[in-house]
């Protein structure tokens, strides 16, 4: 079984019901169903095959799940993309990742454009978002086709058979060299964590979830989309989180589920528009993406008396590993049990079981788990060893098997629920001619659980924090982008002249 297997008997099943509502108008699950297919067979036309890549430059919308699903039906591998990366960013995927087509959003296009002559691709499916349509007189417009258009052709489609082993999708993830790694995701992996999550957290057909969450994060494409839509579900689609409009589509269509980053949390707690009254008709809150501090978990909930279940995942684990169970009191500060078919393990550097309630390092088996990273046998090696992922996360485990992170072992600083890898804003630092040293550590921040914090030793003494802020803009994403820089004469070194970012962070 994979997803688009399920998704047209589900659609069998559910036919007239609302697959989603986005903009509050609903589409049917028979009419979603119809989209896919019509998409799939518009990329064979223009002469994909099995096992070629697209990638998508998407928000949160209709276009996304057709594109995704419809690849899917094809048996082509996805690329997800935040659309709000750099040039710089966009153009490493595209080419690491071999991708022909991109799926992108029209205000995406002047980014496309400084792409033209550094990536292969062949063509660009434009979704129109907004009246303005100089996007069609682009320089590169030759390459482009209208999204409307391209779902308005009628051509056959080719019935492609996929296995458990062929890769669904490739998420980028950045590393600690500092290069993006491509995670790949068989349609096993996917199929097995939507189905497991679903089953663990009781998701129903009934359930109405708030798709707040970036589709292009895997936290969102599991939780919050694919485990939802097997079970014949309603994805009540936000394009963009405000506290406000959570509020109003959770009243509007009485949803019953919600998941989000502890950043979105937080808004939602100091929202002044929502009482508990407004709230009671969600009946699973669910946090992940980095960890939810206790005193905003146990205020949430005393505001709207509801009970927050927080879990953990990764992208390399599908990703869900661990969740609060639904059946039992939460765990303040847990990440909670393994769900069904995965084990988590908490060993120490020989991979031995370490004693309960001492640390180590959290290891994940089960179905979920990638195949690996594209193009990188060493960096998969270095991950996978004897069938268990190495997270990299530090953690311990409790006497009833409840798990608990205790440290990030590779430094990532976690942005408002997105990974941020300390090595890719130093590249880009370094490469500032008035740099001679630079490091970046993260900084606790009350909205953003973390925010990024630049160290650097100056060449020229004219260099201003603001120069250094603006030059970041430039090449980083905005969630990466240094929010405070600082300037020292040199920075903590070892005896080897390993830059000691430990004591970098205790100046933070």
């Amino acid at each position: 079984m994979n997803l688009s297997t399920r998704f047209t008997e589900t659609a069998r099943e559910c036919a007239d019901k609302h697959a989603y509502v986005f903009m509050d108008q609903g589409t049917t699950y028979q009419e979603l169903d119809a989209q896919i297919s019509r998409f799939a067979a518009g990329l064979q036309h223009l002469g994909l095959q099995k096992g070629d890549h697209i990638a998508l430059l998407l928000g949160n919308s209709p276009h996304y799940i057709v594109a995704l699903y419809g690849a899917f039906r094809a048996g082509i591998t996805v690329i997800p993309i935040n659309p709000i990366y750099t040039a710089d960013e966009i153009s490493y995927i595209l080419n690491d990742g071999d991708v022909r087509v991109v799926v992108a959003l029209d205000r995406v296009v002047p980014v496309i454009e400084k792409l033209e002559n550094s990536t292969h691709t062949e063509t660009y499916i434009i979704c129109e978002t907004t009246p303005d349509t100089s996007w069609a007189t682009s320089p590169v417009a030759e390459k482009f086709i209208p999204f409307m258009s391209f779902m308005q052709q009628t051509h056959p489609l080719e019935d492609i058979e996929t296995v458990g082993d062929d890769t669904a999708i490739i998420l980028y993830t950045s590393g600690t060299t500092g290069k993006p790694k491509g995670v790949m995701l068989t349609h096993d992996n996917l199929y097995a964590n939507a189905s497991d999550v679903g089953k663990y957290l009781d998701i129903r057909h009934d359930d109405r979830v708030v798709t707040t969450l970036p589709m292009f994060h895997v936290f969102c494409l599991t939780v919050a989309l694919n485990a939802p839509l097997i079970q014949g579900g309603t994805l009540l689609i936000v394009p963009q989180f405000s506290p406000a409009e959570v509020t109003r589509i959770i009243k509007k269509y009485n949803a019953t589920m919600f998941a989000g980053v502890p950043t979105m949390f937080n808004f939602l707690y100091q929202f002044p528009g929502a009482t508990k009254e407004d709230m009671q008709s969600v009946r699973l809150w669910i946090s992940g993406g980095s960890s939810l501090p206790v005193a905003l978990l146990h205020d949430f909930e005393a505001k709207y008396d509801v009970k927050i279940r927080e879990g953990y995942g990764l992208s390399e684990a599908s990703p869900v590993t661990c969740f609060n169970p639904i059946d039992r009191p939460n765990k303040a500060g847990s990440i909670g049990l393994s769900i069904v078919n995965v084990e988590n393990r908490v060993v120490d550097p020989d991979g031995h079981d370490v004693p309960v309630g001492q640390v180590g390092e959290l290891v994940v088996k089960g179905p979920n788990v990638m195949k690996g990273y594209y193009k990188m046998p060493d960096a998969t090696a270095a991950a996978l060893k004897d069938g268990w992922l190495h997270t990299g996360d530090l953690a311990r485990r409790d006497e009833e098997g409840y798990f608990y992170i205790v440290d990030r072992k590779k430094e990532v600083i976690i942005v408002g629920g997105y990974n941020v890898y300390p090595r890719e804003v130093e590249e880009v630092l370094y490469e500032h001619l008035a740099i001679a040293e630079a490091a970046a550590v993260g900084m606790p921040d009350p909205e953003q659980g973390e925010i990024v914090m630049a160290y650097v030793v100056k060449t020229e003494d004219a260099l201003t924090e603001e120069e250094v802020i603006a030059y970041c803009r430039e090449h980083l994403a905005k969630y990466k982008v240094p929010r405070r820089v600082a300037f020292l004469e040199e920075l903590p070194k070892n005896a080897t002249g390993k830059i000691l970012r430990r004591e970098l962070q205790k100046l933070s």
